[in-house]
């Protein structure tokens, strides 16, 4: 059995990514289930994945692409449910479109808060975050209960429905109930995802793949 494994020629960095779309393009022909910004979305959400499953399972609120576009291009702040969310959005993406991300999971009044009332920090940040940031888009990959509180609050009148909510926690409790309590919630801008799988990875890479959309319409430079 031979050991030799022929690789692909790649010029430079750009050209992974170039390539990769062009692969992933190839193997989901048209007409696809999404087109135009959706698909520009479902296909980074499988570029950072290699999950083309994710094309079946991802979900859009009729009003979130042009309600995310607007944040963004109205220099909007985005909340993360976790650092990792929060590092997957670059800055490089942000500061030419006049955004900022925050991740509150490590304030000392969110590691307060969450003791005091016996709840994980990531119902506590999201708390905090409604009440100071007024983030217009938040961005939840990993926390179920931050996602279930941002859609009570809502409903209870007690926050005003974001701009877009970027709703993909992953794992196996309470994650598939989360986002289905989300996409039952017509009020919300949604881009949310079936089932189990998420992440804060996946959850990211939506958000600069509507980035890229502002960053071209400005003609500014948006790298990976």
């Amino acid at each position: 059995m031979s050991g030799k494994v022929e690789l692909m020629a790649v010029a430079k960095p750009g050209d992974i990514e170039k390539k990769s779309f062009e692969i992933i393009d190839s193997e989901v022909p048209e007409p696809r289930r999404f087109e135009g910004i959706e698909w520009q979305i479902a296909r980074r959400m499988v570029h950072t994945t290699a999950d083309f499953e994710l094309i079946d399972l991802v979900r859009f609120h009729p009003g979130a692409v042009a309600a995310g576009l607007a944040a963004l291009r109205g220099g909007c702040t985005i909340a993360t449910d976790t650092e990792m969310a929060r590092c997957g959005i670059p800055m490089r993406r942000m500061t030419p479109l006049g955004c900022e991300v925050r991740c509150l999971m490590n304030d000392p009044e969110v590691i307060a808060s969450a003791k005091k009332n016996s709840t994980t920090r990531a119902h506590a940040a999201l708390e905090l975050a409604a009440s100071s940031l007024k983030p217009a888009i938040h961005v939840v990959g990993n926390a179920p209960t931050a996602l279930i509180r941002l859609v009570n609050l809502v409903e209870e009148g007690k926050m005003a429905p974001p701009a877009l909510v970027v709703g993909m926690p992953v794992g196996f409790v309470n994650a598939a109930e989360s986002k289905a309590l989300l996409m039952n919630c017509e009020s919300i801008p949604y881009i949310s995802i079936e089932g189990r799988k998420g992440g804060s990875a996946l959850a990211a890479c939506v958000i600069n793949a509507l980035a890229e959309v502002v960053l071209a319409e400005k003609n500014l430079c948006g790298e990976i």
